[in-house]
């Protein structure tokens, strides 16, 4: 069965359980909708319990979706956990005079009273809904579709819930898919301002693209480690419940290498099941802060990497210089290029570079991360819609990434997580050469040269019905794989030119042969976009020094450690050691406590000091019970 399927199949049980709940309640399809609500002064004591909530969606979350309330077919409500309306935006035309009553503050949409809707059995289920006309338990209900998604506090109580009803006859699963961002913007925002003066946050995904989207895990830990608050994003990232968890052992990483880590400066983590993520960390306001610009960094790094052209790609590596020899071939030709690879090898790198080289450079390349657009938002995200298309659509109307990419390239990033619908009106583009925006009756013809990239294997997707057999033979005319980067046979020269790439013009400094031979040790599980985020950090930490091991992050070795543990080696520099327990190993404990208490904590003064990497320090402050 199909992830839609499986969604369509919860959904019917969500509608069957409340319907089930309605008659429990002595509710019959011809019931009158019964009126509840509060007193002038309880609407008031309820709007100042709730103020909070009712101002952070009012300024700091509506004005991004502005395109909503410009429609005037349809009303944004926002309700407390009982289904009590604190607060309503957009325009009541499509509700009868006899029913604006219910859509006012202070009034309740519990099931109990109004049967099925979508603020009450979102209250009910727990989770978004959309309640279609005929889905109302309530025949005198069944005017409007309403699209509902609970808000849950920074406690993972619910709080409230956001809906938008309408009465128009349009297609509302991109509604839903807005409505889901709305009030995911909306509970992140409240745990930034609850915790962001005292404690870290932690914000993660699973690629480095979507780290500062609304759609991103976040985590809050305290000072000790402990995790005392999250979204539900996290949750549903990790798998698992992390009230009061130890966010060292969510993410294999040592508590002191997260909090030093420079603020906004991408790292890469992992977790025990060995997932990759990819994070940044915020310090509490008061803490001092070494500021690293993120947006700044991600602006470098992308304009350095859109300067590299097809031939500086590769430096000798023959799988490489055979990907560029055969894309360099079908750059003018009407084949679509498929690009297999692990997870930062360079496959946008690589399309840069390819479409820099084609005639289509002087128009757009436009590159599109399926796995990064909410399911319901994708098709009108890629094919563009009229106006009013759909309920909270633009009255301008949208033309989508495909059409921009008109006489360019689309690049279409982890093409195996695009939901089947969308596949099949990608199928359809690709056939007809058109582009029928959602809502439209005219199509468009669109000029493009299209590459898609997974890391998944398509062929088995497509065994498994999870991608469409007649898409994968129109996107894959030319099948390439990048090679993994610990598979390079060019890696050294490659270390040093990443190197060089991403090093302040007063660190002229090349990677000495010790780091070099370190890198080579490595593994590289995230490939080169791990490789850019190890040097960024080190280069940060030596500053005007030439880099050395001790600048080098813990997770570092950590990855050396899993890959040589079997032959029984150990991956650091050597260090002066001494047997546990000997004369030896209790004066070099000694002189390490003195530096540590000396230097205030601070572990990588400590490690250069003593000339030791910060693994073998931690080593010692376990052995002294420091750590």
């Amino acid at each position: 069965m199909t992830d839609q399927a499986l969604k369509e199949q919860n959904h019917t049980e969500v509608v069957e359980n409340s319907w089930d709940r309605c008659r429990s309640f002595g509710l019959d399809h011809n019931s009158t909708p019964t009126l509840i609500q509060l007193g002038t002064g309880e609407r008031r004591d309820l709007k100042e319990e709730h103020r909070y909530l009712v101002r952070t969606t009012d300024t700091e979350v509506l004005p991004f979706y502005e395109n909503i309330l410009s429609n005037s077919k349809c009303m944004i409500l926002l309700a407390d956990s009982r289904g009590q309306v604190l607060n309503g935006w957009g325009d009541q035309r499509f509700v009868a005079p006899q029913q604006k009553s219910f859509f006012q503050e202070g009034s309740s949409w519990d099931e109990r009273f109004n049967g099925t809707n979508a603020i009450g059995t979102a209250i009910a289920s727990g989770q978004a809904v959309q309640i279609q006309r005929d889905e109302h338990f309530l025949k005198a209900n069944r005017f409007m579709i309403g699209s509902a998604a609970p808000i849950y506090d920074t406690n993972r109580d619910l709080l409230g819930v956001l809906d938008i009803s309408s009465d128009a006859y349009l297609p509302q699963a991109h509604t839903l898919g807005m409505v889901k961002l709305m009030s995911q913007s909306i509970e992140n925002r409240l745990i930034m301002k609850t915790f962001s003066s005292e404690h870290f946050m932690l914000t993660f995904n699973t690629n480095l693209d979507n780290i500062d989207s609304q759609w991103s895990g976040l985590i809050v830990f305290t000072e000790e480690g402990t995790i005392i608050s999250a979204n539900r994003r996290a949750e549903l990232l990790l798998g698992y419940d992390l009230a009061l968890a130890d966010v060292s052992q969510i993410f294999n990483c040592p508590l002191r290498e997260l909090k030093n880590h420079p603020e906004l400066l991408p790292l890469k983590l992992q977790t025990p099941n060995r997932h990759n993520m990819h994070a940044v960390i915020k310090r509490p306001a008061e803490k001092p802060i070494q500021a690293v610009d993120y947006r700044k960094q991600r602006s470098v790094s992308a304009e350095t990497f859109g300067e590299i052209t097809l031939d500086r790609i590769g430096y000798g590596d023959e799988r490489v210089a055979r990907c560029v020899r055969q894309a360099e071939r079908l750059i003018e030709k009407d084949i679509p290029i498929l690009i297999h690879g692990e997870t930062g090898v360079g496959k946008e790198v690589f399309v840069k570079a390819l479409h820099q080289r084609s005639s289509r450079r002087p128009h757009a390349l436009v590159a599109v991360n399926c796995a990064a657009i909410p399911s319901e938002l994708v098709e009108s995200e890629l094919f563009g819609y009229e106006k009013g298309a759909f309920t909270g659509a633009s009255t301008k109307g949208a033309i989508g990434l495909i059409r921009k990419a008109h006489k360019g390239t689309l690049f279409l990033d982890e093409i195996g997580e695009m939901p089947l619908k969308a596949q099949a009106r990608l199928l359809r583009v690709l056939q007809e050469r058109k582009v029928t925006p959602l809502g439209s009756t005219e199509s468009y013809p669109v000029n493009i040269k299209l590459v898609s990239a997974t890391n998944r294997c398509l062929r088995a997707q497509v065994q498994e019905g999870g991608f469409r057999q007649d898409l994968y033979y129109r996107v894959s005319g030319l099948n390439l794989e990048l090679p993994p980067l610990r598979e390079r046979s060019d890696r050294r020269t490659l270390f040093q030119q990443v190197h060089r790439m991403h090093r302040e013009p007063h660190q002229q400094a090349e990677l000495s042969d010790e780091i070099l031979n370190l890198f080579e040790q490595h593994p590289w599980p995230g490939n080169i976009r791990q490789l850019i985020s190890v040097l960024q950090i080190a280069l940060a930490m030596a500053d005007d020094e030439p880099v050395e091991s001790w600048h080098l992050p813990d997770d570092f070795f950590h990855d050396i450690r899993e890959q040589t543990s079997w032959e029984g080696s150990d991956p650091e520099p050597a260090v002066a050691s001494a047997a546990p327990g000997s004369a030896d190993n209790e004066s070099l404990l000694a002189e390490t406590l003195v530096e540590y208490n000396r230097l205030e904590g601070n572990i990588s003064r400590t490690a250069k000091r003593l000339g030791i990497s910060r693994n073998t320090l931690y080593k010692r402050l376990r052995e002294l019970g420091v750590r």
